[in-house]
């Protein structure tokens, strides 16, 4: 493709991150940094560390992403492991059903886990009915331990997200290297804390930087559990006062500092890495079969860890498939009209378009500047091409309550792009949103279907005289169509159940996206909470169908679209 179009592209990209990723974040740094007159100042930040509240939500929101990424690698790391270096039963099946814990948004799935553990949950009633406790106790054990709530379903939501990279870098090892070390009597844990883990750690660490920016910024999850002790909560109530209070402004670019630091933290100690390792051999995955029993044992770890990551999904499931459920192990009266109400429901239905309406859009954008991006950033030898490579990613580093504040803060009355301000009609911003924080998947699918596809196959039809854009469109497009489709069905599918975003910019009950609504059925009386389990069904079914349709494509592969 021609030097000129290529520049073109990457202008066009340059200005659509300046305008809606770099200009955003200025404005936060902007509300928390410059006082009345304009002047650079830092007593928000000053008087806001010295907030015992402020401080104390800092506090919790970074135990908490501390608390999730360990548990999460916890849980992966002995996954990846066993699924790389052993066969045993069912290992496909769980392969395929790695993301499951991924299909239901983690302040959804918190849902079933209240009604589970709740003063009057299923678990009381259990308790009861063995004859542990008399008829009449409860005990609430969400009350208990908040942040431990919260940690624990973030953290078995979020799990596969290292699993992927780490199986990513096990199946990239070169077996001469732990053969050799084991020869010299480096064997058991220590061959993998001194060979095997240091070959994978920079996979580890991209997996884990997801996982805390994820959980340092939740803000779903929290609400659900009522747990207003963190940043994120924090800055959800301190909207309403966004135009007075620098506070929200200064916690935000806190939050922002801390993921950014983490990201080049990471980017410094392992990004440079360059560890020499060889791809097995093709004609086996590298797995070797282990005596019955021990194969046995394997299948039931990830038995184990699978019902565990998906009882919220389960116990969403059942809060919908019920009239009520209240004090009884199970629910006593069982329907569908539920589903039913959550396809008519006058909150429901205008939802559900307008989340259609919005990924739709959104993964337009992504497909047609996810291709030009790659295609420059692969394809072309121009100055400045890993730049754009660069940018595409770093939305995954930087967190979505924070984009999504910074979009509220620039479209403020009196500002340059007051005229898509989300309180008259959050479209255009929430298409953008979901667009900037989903690109990274289309660019890593289109990047790998390109780096796949030899070059000369363009080369050849340009030759017969076919113009290069008709070339990339008619030879290379058909070829890499499958990695397209990956990238984008993963872009729609979490645009549709964005939540951070969604709750923020969505102020108008006739703009609300599917997460909204669930958040707003949830907190109505009544049987809000058995319609919203319902509809959180529905897209945990919508979502779980377009994962798995992606998994066939991509397979192995699929790690690499959750890389920054």
């Amino acid at each position: 493709m021609s030097k000129p179009f290529a520049r073109l592209v990457f202008g066009l990209t340059l200005a659509f991150f300046a305008a809606f990723f770099v200009w955003p974040i200025l404005q936060i740094i902007k509300g928390g940094f410059l006082d009345a007159d304009g002047k650079p100042t830092f007593a928000y930040l000053v008087a806001l560390l010295a907030d015992p509240t402020y401080l104390e939500g800092l506090r919790n929101s970074f135990l908490l992403a501390c608390a999730t990424t360990a548990l999460a690698m916890a849980i992966a790391l002995p996954l990846a492991f066993v699924a790389d270096r052993f066969r045993f039963p069912g290992k496909t099946l769980f392969g395929s059903l790695i993301l499951v814990p991924m299909i239901l948004p983690p302040f959804v799935g918190a849902i079933g886990i209240r009604q589970i553990f709740g003063q009057y949950g299923a678990l009381n009633a259990l308790l009861i009915a063995l004859g542990l406790h008399p008829p009449g106790w409860t005990f609430d054990w969400i009350a208990a331990d908040q942040f431990w709530g919260v940690a624990i379903v973030d953290g078995f939501s979020l799990y596969p997200l290292i699993y992927l990279n780490a199986v990513a870098g096990l199946a990239n090892i070169d077996p001469a290297m732990e053969e050799a070390a084991q020869n010299l009597g480096c064997t058991g844990l220590r061959r993998f804390w001194k060979i095997t883990l240091p070959l994978i750690k920079s996979g580890l660490f991209a997996g884990g930087t997801l996982v805390f920016i994820w959980a340092f910024t939740d803000l779903g999850t929290p609400l659900i559990f009522d747990y207003a002790k963190v940043t994120s909560v924090q800055i959800y109530y301190g909207l309403q006062d966004i135009g007075a209070n620098p506070f929200p402004y200064t916690l935000v670019a806190v939050m922002l500092a801390v993921s950014v630091l983490l990201y080049g933290l990471g980017k410094g100690l392992f990004g440079r890495s360059h560890l020499v390792v060889t791809n097995k051999s093709t004609g086996s995955d590298g797995a070797r079969e282990l005596p019955r029993a021990r194969a046995w044992l394997c299948t039931a770890l990830f038995t184990g860890i699978t019902l565990c990551a998906v009882l919220p999904h389960l116990g969403v499931i059942l809060v919908a498939c019920s009239r009520d459920w209240y004090a009884t192990v199970l629910p006593q009266h069982w329907t569908a009209d539920n589903f039913r109400a959550a396809l008519s429901h006058q909150l429901t239905v205008p939802a559900i378009a307008n989340s259609l309406k919005f990924a739709s859009l959104s993964t337009l954008v992504d497909l047609v500047l996810g291709v030009a991006i790659a295609y420059v950033v692969v394809r072309t030898r121009i100055v400045g091409r890993q730049l754009l490579d660069v940018l595409s990613m770093l939305p995954l580093a930087v967190p979505g309550l924070v984009l999504a504040f910074g979009y509220l803060a620039m479209a403020q009355e009196g500002r340059f792009f007051a005229f898509i301000n989300p309180v008259r009609n959050p479209t255009v911003l929430l298409i953008v949103a979901y667009s900037v924080r989903r690109l990274s998947y289309v660019v890593r699918s289109a990047v790998s279907g390109f780096q796949q596809t030899s070059e000369t196959l363009e080369e050849a039809a340009q030759n017969l005289g076919s113009p290069p854009l008709k070339a990339l469109i008619k030879i290379t497009l058909p070829l890499i169509s499958a990695n397209l489709i990956a990238g984008g069905l993963l872009a729609f599918a979490f645009a549709m159940l964005e939540v951070s975003d969604s709750l923020i910019l969505a102020q108008k009950q006739l703009y609300y996206p599917i997460t909204k609504a669930i958040l707003e059925l949830f907190q109505l009386l009544g049987d809000g909470k058995f319609i919203a389990s319902a509809l959180g069904v529905w897209a945990m079914a919508f979502l779980g169908v377009t994962i798995v349709g992606m998994t066939l494509l991509l397979g192995k592969r699929l790690g690499a679209i959750f890389r920054i």
